[in-house]
C-alpha cells in the first residue's frame, strides 16, 4: 500500500510521490481495469469475429440484397423517376435492353435473375435468354422483349423488379410470414398451397413447448432423486444421466429409428405383450411422435441437471419443519419445496426450450413431414435453393422468439436467479 502522510492543518492526505490520495487510488484502480480488459479482450475478439460478425452479417442478408440493383443501374433509374402503377413504356425496355447487355457483358444475367427468381419462380432463365441476345435487339424494344418472351409483359415481373431495384426491402420478411405484393405492391397472402411458413413456426414452437413439458415433468423426480439419494448411489445414477453426452447425437438418434420403426422393437415388445395386435402396429416415426420422443430423450439430460444443482442446496430440513408443523407432504411440497426449485425449473426449461426451436438433425431423420421444424426449412434455403436472404429472415424470427420468452422468464423468474449447474 502507498504510504501517505497527512496534514490536518493544509488539507488532504498526500502520497510519498506528492498526489493526493485520492488520485492515486483513482489511478490504480484504472490500472486495474486496463488490466482486466486486457486479460478478456482476447476472448471478447475472438467472439466478435467467430460468432457476433458473422451472424450480424448474416441476419443483414434478411433486409439487404443487392443481386439484381447491383447489376441494373438503368431499371433502378427508371424506377425512381416513374411511381409505382406508371404504364411500362417502351423507356422502360430500353433501359431493361441496357441492362441486359452489361449483364451479358459482365456475366451477371443469373445472379440479377436469381434475385428475381425468389419472387417470381421460372425468371431466372428469362433473364439469361434475354441477356443472350438484348444486345442485337432493335426499337421498338418494347416488341422486341415480349416477341422473344410474352413473360416480359406480366406486371408481376416488373413488379419484383422494382422491388428489387434497391438493395433493401422487407420481402424476405414478407415472404417469412407467407405474405406477398401483387401487381400493384399491395400486401396480400399468398396462395393457400404455399402457405407453409407460418403453419410451420406454429409447429416448432408448439413442439417446443411440448418437450420441454414433457422433460421437465420426467426430469424433476429424477433430480429430486439424484439429490436426497446418498451420494454414491447418486453418483451412479447420475453416470446414466450424463450417458448420452457421451454418444453421438447421430447414433442416438438412429437408435431411436430402430427402436421406432413399425418392425422395430418397441411395436414388437407391444405385439409380444398383447398390447396390440401385428395389424395394428403403431406409427411412432417419420411424425410429431418420433420427433417428440427422439428430442426429449435427447434434451433430458438438460434440464435434470439445472433442477439438481438447485435442489442440492435446499436443506431437507426445511420440509421436515414444514411436516412437524402439520403441514402435510403434498403441502409441505407445494408451499416449502416447489417455490425454492422454481430457478432450476426455470433455467432448465428455458434451456431446453432455445434448444428445441433450433434443433435440426433429429426432426430431419425421425420426424418426417410432420415432424419438421422451421430449422429444416432454414437449412433447405441455405443449402439447396441458397435463398440466403429468406433464410436469415426465417432465423430472425425464430431470434425474436427466443428473445420473447427470455423476457418473459426474466420478468417472472429473474435472470439473475438462473442457475444452469
Amino acid at each position: 500500500m502507498t504510504d501517505a502522510t497527512t496534514d490536518l492543518a493544509t488539507g488532504p492526505i498526500i502520497t510519498n510521490d506528492g498526489r493526493p490520495l485520492k488520485a492515486a487510488l483513482a489511478a490504480s484502480l484504472a490500472v486495474r481495469r486496463r488490466r482486466a480488459f486486457l486479460l478478456v479482450a482476447p476472448l471478447f475478439l475472438f467472439i466478435l469475429i467467430s460468432f457476433i460478425i458473422p451472424i450480424g452479417q448474416m441476419l443483414g442478408k434478411s433486409i439487404y440484397n443487392d443481386g439484381f440493383s447491383a447489376h441494373a443501374p438503368a431499371l433502378a433509374a427508371w424506377f425512381d423517376s416513374h411511381p409505382a402503377g406508371s404504364e411500362i413504356d417502351e423507356s422502360a425496355y430500353l433501359a431493361l435492353r441496357d441492362d441486359l447487355v452489361a449483364m451479358k457483358k459482365d456475366k451477371t444475367a443469373g445472379e440479377a435473375g436469381t434475385r428475381i427468381n425468389y419472387d417470381v419462380s421460372g425468371t431466372r432463365s428469362l433473364f439469361t435468354a434475354a441477356a443472350r441476345g438484348a444486345e442485337k435487339m432493335e426499337p421498338p424494344y418494347k416488341e422486341a422483349f415480349l416477341k422473344l418472351d410474352k413473360k416480359w409483359g406480366d406486371l408481376n415481373i416488373w413488379r419484383a423488379m422494382r422491388s428489387a431495384s434497391s438493395p433493401f426491402t422487407m420481402d424476405f420478411y414478407l415472404a417469412a410470414n407467407d405474405l406477398k405484393r401483387d401487381e400493384t405492391g399491395k400486401i396480400v397472402s399468398v396462395g393457400e398451397g404455399q402457405a407453409v411458413y407460418k403453419k410451420l413456426m406454429l409447429r416448432t414452437l408448439m413442439l417446443s413447448l411440448e418437450i420441454t413439458a414433457i422433460c421437465l415433468l420426467i426430469g424433476f423426480p429424477i433430480a429430486h432423486l439424484l439429490a436426497t439419494l446418498p451420494m454414491r448411489k447418486a453418483m451412479l445414477l447420475m453416470i446414466f444421466v450424463l450417458l448420452p453426452f457421451w454418444t453421438s447425437l447421430l447414433v442416438r438418434t438412429t437408435a431411436w429409428m430402430v427402436l421406432l420403426q413399425q418392425q422395430g422393437v418397441l411395436n414388437d415388445l407391444m405385439v409380444w405383450l398383447g398390447i396390440i395386435g401385428d395389424d395394428g402396429r403403431v406409427q411412432m416415426i417419420y411424425n410429431q411422435m418420433g420427433t417428440i420422443i427422439a428430442m426429449t430423450h435427447i434434451l433430458l439430460p438438460f434440464t435434470i441437471l439445472p433442477l439438481y444443482s438447485v435442489m442440492k442446496t435446499i436443506p431437507p430440513s426445511y420440509v421436515r419443519a414444514a411436516r412437524s408443523l402439520g403441514a402435510t407432504s403434498w403441502t409441505a411440497f407445494r408451499r416449502v419445496y416447489l417455490p425454492q426449485t422454481l430457478p432450476g425449473v426455470g433455467a432448465g426449461g428455458l434451456l431446453v426450450f432455445i434448444l428445441a426451436m433450433g434443433y435440426y438433425i433429429t426432426p430431419a431423420l425421425v420426424g418426417g413431414a410432420d415432424g419438421q421444424m422451421i430449422s429444416n426449412l432454414i437449412a433447405f434455403h441455405m443449402q439447396k435453393s441458397l435463398n440466403w436472404s429468406l433464410a436469415a429472415a426465417l432465423a430472425a424470427q425464430l431470434l425474436l422468439v427466443v428473445l420473447i420468452f427470455f423476457w418473459i422468464y426474466d420478468r417472472l423468474v429473474g435472470i439473475d436467479k438462473m442457475k444452469l449447474g
